[in-house]
């Protein structure tokens, strides 16, 4: 059932939740059994996708402006997150459509968006035609070309590797134009003559086995002028700003699989008994447990305020977004680790316990940490836009408390987002609101908890802010003062350290600004406090966890398990 609450969207979730029901149990195209048995043969589960298009998914691709019911970046977010949980490829197969179809919305005329709602909705894919064999993520020195004849342009060139490329039947292709820059084009394939396109093999992964990742090559293709989306010769910029979307939404995935892998780990660890107890009550598994619970919790408070800020403070995506796809990629690899370390021999088999799911967890999952920019890209992106932000840190930012509330406030539905790529920005020139807020939530946070902790608890969250707001005063000064180049090691060594530090934020502003539940859930309010000591750990290797609310912490991890609750501090379902 649904608990009750005033958001839509996550009665959509619920009902998303129980087609896709219990992966552990029955043999179903969403089950453990079903999909690592299909995964064994390199395909996908039979009936799955179909599954998926009857219940609608595809109608959550196309904006609600354009006919669709994507409501905004959030419910794209948490849909993808469902899934995930069961199964990483289908999360892939879908995302590479929105990623593939971003651009139209953003910049696409009404002749551009009219048929690739139509296709979307009625079951048909697309895909992102950007990398290219020889170049990789050297964007600006791709080879394929479109030149102008007449009303046409020709495109010639080959994209690879590209999601979905086979099965698509809409490209959104970057290519060199007229010799003078990089422009994107939306290609119909239904539309081309025969002959001017073929398709690649599928390239054989670790993971996402049955995924079509494969390539495509133009030859003398014709289509028309008004192909081309958005502005000639801005086409790089257009990437780049529709990667901001796509990058937030991969942190989906990561939060989807690490549910999914805590899952498999708790059960585990209450139903495997070793010297005469269930090994949960080991000290180290019981580390292992409590960290990556509450690595999920943090993830989640650092990539669902970035979702909505597509629609409240879209300029600020380029840096947020890149604080969400690598910082929650990294933490969903390492919570991986923690339950493999978990199931010990158990966890390296292809079988046994989850129908050895947990193996097709991470070889699937390793993708996120590398499509969309590999997290060296995204800590370069970071570091480029850190000293400005250094230098204003501790300097309210003009309307941020309002910006924080509408981010963070998590009992109220996220505003419709109205597609445009001219709200997007390549910098956030130093506007961000999450680090600059942090001061005055520290102060905020100190009068809070004297009313809604004991005396101990307050005086530990004082303890572990103070800590953190020591951390980022020396990293700011340093930052502001070191004039590094942000390709060097130390520049990406001052981005990764910034992601904990807005982490650390995000889950502050959480606290304060959610509602009721989202605020303490049923892990009671030492979440907050464990939450944070987790992210000083990252900043001081060796630190422990303070023992004081563990107990109340596990009871709740389990009772939420038992009950079939998600893994969140959203109220979704029950």
């Amino acid at each position: 059932m649904t608990l009750e609450h005033a958001r839509p969207t996550l009665d959509v979730v619920a009902s998303l939740e129980r087609l896709l029901g219990d992966p552990t149990d029955g043999e179903g195209p969403f089950s453990f059994a079903g999909i690592v048995a299909a995964e064994e043969r390199g395909e996908l589960p039979a009936g799955a996708k179909k599954l998926l298009l009857e219940w609608g998914f595809a109608d959550f691709l196309v904006p609600e402006g354009d006919g669709g019911r994507l409501r905004n970046l959030e419910t794209a977010l948490l849909l993808t997150r469902t899934l995930a949980r069961r199964n990483l490829t289908f999360s892939v197969l879908f995302g590479s459509t929105l990623l593939g179809a971003a651009p139209v919305w953003l910049w696409g005329t009404d002749e551009q968006r009219a048929p690739v709602a139509a296709g979307l909705a009625a079951g048909a894919m697309a895909c992102f035609g950007i990398s290219e064999r020889d170049h990789g993520s050297d964007l600006a020195a791709g080879g394929t070309t479109a030149v102008s004849d007449g009303d046409d342009v020709v495109l010639n060139g080959e994209k690879w590797p590209v999601g979905n490329a086979t099965r698509s039947r809409f490209v959104s292709v970057l290519a060199q134009h007229d010799g003078r820059g990089l422009s994107l084009f939306l290609v119909d394939k239904e539309r081309l003559a025969d002959g001017m396109w073929t398709n690649t093999p599928f390239v054989k992964g670790a993971g996402l086995r049955g995924h079509d990742l494969s390539g495509i090559t133009f030859h003398d293709a014709r289509i028309p002028r008004t192909a081309l989306v958005g502005r000639p010769y801005r086409g790089l910029a257009s990437v780049l700003k529709t990667l901001q979307i796509t990058r937030t939404a991969i942190g989906a995935m990561s939060l989807g699989t690490m549910d999914s892998a805590l899952r498999i780990g708790m059960r585990y660890a209450n139903e495997r008994v070793l010297y005469g107890a269930p090994v949960k009550e080991i000290p180290v598994v019981r580390e292992h447990l409590v960290g990556a619970h509450l690595d999920l919790l943090i993830a989640e408070c650092v990539a669902l305020p970035v979702a909505r800020a597509l629609s409240v403070v879209p300029s600020r995506m380029s840096l947020w977004s890149s604080v969400v796809k690598y910082l929650v990629p990294v933490m969903g690899e390492e919570v991986l680790d923690h339950m493999g370390k978990v199931l010990g021999a158990r966890g390296y088999l292809r079988e046994g316990v989850a129908s050895g799911a947990l193996q097709k967890l991470r070889r699937d999952h390793a993708i996120t940490t590398v499509f969309e920019g590999t997290t060296h890209v995204n800590l370069h992106s970071i570091a480029t836009q850190l000293p400005t932000v250094a230098a204003v840190a501790d300097r309210p930012a003009e309307g941020g408390r309002e910006v924080l509330r509408a981010l963070f406030d998590w009992s109220r539905e996220a505003p419709v987002w109205s597609p445009s790529g001219d709200v997007l920005q390549l910098t956030s020139a130093a506007q961000d609101e999450i680090t600059r807020g942090w001061t005055d939530a520290v102060r905020e946070a100190a009068a809070v908890a004297k009313e809604r902790l004991d005396e101990e608890s307050a005086a530990e969250l004082a303890l572990v802010l103070a800590e953190l707001s020591a951390h980022r005063t020396a990293l700011y000064a340093d930052v502001a003062g070191a004039g590094r180049a942000p390709d060097s090691v130390a520049a990406s060594r001052a981005a990764a350290r910034h992601c904990v530090l807005h982490a650390a934020a995000s889950c502050l502003y959480v606290w304060l600004y959610g509602g009721e539940r989202e605020r303490s859930a049923v892990r009671g309010d030492g979440w907050l406090i464990l939450a944070l000591q987790r992210l000083v750990q990252r900043l001081e290797p060796g630190r422990l966890l303070g023992e004081r609310h563990q107990r109340e912490f596990v009871r709740g991890v389990e009772e939420s398990l038992a009950k079939g609750e998600d893994f969140s501090l959203l109220p979704t379902v029950s």
